[in-house]
């Protein structure tokens, strides 16, 4: 596709193919980065696990701490209530 064609394209869509290809190409970017990311975390797990710790319950920390203060606490005592309901101790 030629320049002209190009330009042609932009006028009809309304679209700069440019600015799209730079959108693209940060976004492509940025999910490298995140996959490498998630590769620590999973590295990092994985050492968590060796060393003891239950990987499970440091998840359920994770969730827990990204919760509102408020939102958490509603949730503890639902699970509560739930709990006695169903002749749980907790």
């Amino acid at each position: 596709m030629s320049a002209t064609d190009l330009d042609e394209l932009e006028s009809e869509l309304g679209v700069s193919s440019g600015q799209l290809r730079q959108y693209i190409e940060k976004i492509e970017k940025l999910e490298e980065e995140k996959a490498e990311l998630q590769e620590h975390v999973k590295e990092t797990f994985a050492q968590a696990k060796n060393d003891g710790f239950d990987v499970k319950i440091m998840r359920k920390i994770l969730a827990m701490r990204k919760m509102k203060k408020e939102e958490l606490m509603e949730q503890q005592e639902l699970l509560e209530i739930y709990a006695k309901a169903l002749g749980m101790v907790i």
